[in-house]
């Protein structure tokens, strides 16, 4: 493994998403300096760990997310010096920052791109994926992530070249040696600059399933998806990830850069099963120290039919999906824990209550992520209690997915308008894009200017300033939780044992190691739920730890749960 310190395991990482974080000189989009202005506040939190969203230059076709330059900062964002600034203010702090990697794709205005597509003879073609039309159409019926194919013609070449994701964001050739030196190139680059690590954007896609001609006669080619709908393109994200090379590419990294530095690194990798968890994170074989899946991310879609067909959560669901992520990496990997991040809702609007109950259900939901085994990460304002947006018409949404998504879904599926509004109020990227909201001011205190995309209305009671000034608040129980994961080792290595699987409403757990032992309990519901405590160990000597509710009064309703109530107890 990387050649890093272990008491990173006792770390709570925090995700910034820098367009939205803050605003320091009035131009509606946030910045580095507007980072480091804020960097006491994450030093109050308690966070060591900072994942930074890409600041790189880019032409924001997906916010940062296809890069142009790797070397050089986004202009919006301010210049390398402001970078410099920013990574000594975290350091002084103790604070790793953590820099997404995407290295699946780049920019189609990156360099590389430009000279690739102008000939097939041109040195860098085969730094891109490109393959001949498949009588006059696209080679594979492969399905883009943001909608439409995954393949666009180039007529300088007369080919097609693969993007996994928006048209701008063409697919790297990892088979290509060269590509892969530059990579490890672009990070030895930040890692000597001082950066602690790095988030690698869908890292277990880089290695496509190539189907070689035995006879060499022809070319590799890409392989079909599987026909679930007939009519459409097929989704092809499954086709792609852990490819056949994945494991010889991480490994080669490791020897290549990640042994060479004290870094932090966690590897995003949808589709991803346990095994290939444990293959990817394991200590001895593996190349990273966490990845993030995203299994517990689909338990309130219908199953096959993407994340815009909601189901209601039903909370057996969600409890088996965290359970075998526990059980399984325990002591063979490591995991991420996480209720949201820059692409995905709201937590307490998803699963927990954003009227009445915000405040005790953002608390309760910290509480049953935190006290498991894992890197917990908290992404911006959901220590404040954040919550989704319901904005009526699509033009108020800035989300390349979104936008694409209702396109596609009412011109072309012919689907009702307002049953697609309710999916992305549920459901939409942007929903977490809104901007970070430090005080009751005009918007909310991030910009002194026009927002690049508008502030959520209940920025007067939900904000920074307030959460501060109540010793109550979300962001205080945070700090706790933080404070609890440097003193209490079972929270870092003890065993996880679910309890009541079935339950509906009721979500509890054990963690032990050696003769400590907690009690994990939260109720998933607005009711008061009834403990069965038959099925649950003796709490009858247990001493309270942390709950959302007055430690004192946990005795006067020993086997009642209130409304969205967490307890943790030490059991004797």
């Amino acid at each position: 493994m990387t050649v890093v310190s272990t008491d990173w395991r006792q770390q709570v990482a925090y995700q910034i998403y820098p367009r939205s974080f803050a605003d320091s000189n009035g131009d509606g989009i946030g910045d580095l300096p507007g980072i480091t202005a804020k960097l006491d506040y994450l030093e109050a939190l308690g966070v060591g760990i900072v994942w930074l969203s890409p600041v790189y230059d880019s032409p924001n076709d997906d916010n940062g997310y296809d890069i142009r330059d790797y070397r050089r900062i986004m202009k919006e964002f301010g210049t390398m010096a402001d970078f410099d600034q920013m990574l000594a203010g975290m350091k002084a702090r103790g604070i790793r920052l953590m820099m997404d990697l995407v290295v699946n794709h780049t920019s189609d205005e990156h360099e590389w791109f430009k000279q690739a597509r102008s000939s097939r003879d041109n040195p860098y073609h085969d730094f891109y994926i490109w393959q001949d039309p498949v009588e006059g159409r696209e080679p594979t019926n492969w399905e883009a992530a943001f909608n439409g194919s995954a393949w666009t013609f180039n007529e300088a070449t007369g080919e097609y070249y693969l993007h996994m994701f928006s048209k701008k964001q063409p697919d790297l050739n990892w088979e290509n040696p060269k590509v892969r030196q530059e990579v490890y190139a672009l990070m030895h680059f930040w890692l000597t600059k001082g950066v602690g690590g790095f988030r690698m954007d869908v890292i277990n896609m880089i290695s496509k399933p190539w189907q070689l001609d035995p006879t060499g006669q022809s070319l590799p080619r890409l392989p079909d998806a599987p026909v679930v709908q007939d009519g459409f393109l097929q989704p092809a994200f499954e086709m792609v990830t852990h490819g056949p090379r994945l494991m010889d590419f991480m490994h080669e990294m490791r020897r290549e850069v990640l042994d060479h530095y004290d870094c932090i690194t966690v590897g995003e990798s949808p589709c991803a099963t346990v095994e290939q968890a444990q293959a990817i994170t394991d200590a001895e074989t593996g190349a990273l120290n966490m990845v993030f899946q995203f299994e517990h991310m689909d338990v309130d879609s219908q199953p096959g039919k993407g994340k815009w067909a909601l189901k209601p959560l039903h909370l057996p669901d969600l409890k088996a999906s965290l359970s075998h992520w526990q059980t399984a990496l325990h002591g063979k990997g490591w995991n991420s824990l996480y209720w949201c991040n820059h692409d995905q809702p709201r937590a307490i609007s998803r699963f927990g209550d954003d009227g009445v109950f915000r405040v005790r259900s953002g608390k309760m939901l910290a509480t049953c992520l935190h006290m498991m085994q894992g890197t917990p990460f908290i992404y911006q304002g959901e220590e404040l209690g954040m919550t989704n947006v319901k904005w009526h018409h699509i033009d108020a949404y800035q989300d390349i997915e979104t936008r694409n998504m209702f396109h596609v879904a009412v011109t072309q599926k012919r689907q009702n308008p307002e049953q697609v509004m309710k999916a992305i109020h549920a459901k939409g990227r942007d929903n977490a894009r809104t901007p970070m909201q430090w005080t009751g001011d005009a918007q909310a205190g991030f910009t002194t200017g026009q927002p690049w995309l508008a502030v959520n209305d209940n920025f007067a009671e939900v904000n920074a300033a307030q959460a501060l000034s109540d010793e109550d608040s979300l962001f205080h129980y945070y700090r706790q939780l933080i404070a609890l994961r440097k003193t209490w080792p079972v929270l870092i290595d003890g065993q996880f044992e679910l309890l009541l699987p079935k339950h509906t409403t009721l979500f509890a757990y054990t963690r032990q190691m050696a003769s400590v032992r907690l009690l994990v309990l939260c109720n998933f519901s607005s009711q008061f739920q009834g403990l069965p405590l038959k099925q649950l160990p003796d709490i009858s000597k247990a001493t309270p730890l942390i709950g959302n509710l007055p430690l004192e009064e946990w005795h006067l309703a020993p086997d009642t749960l209130a409304a969205w109530e967490a307890r943790v107890y030490v059991l004797s």
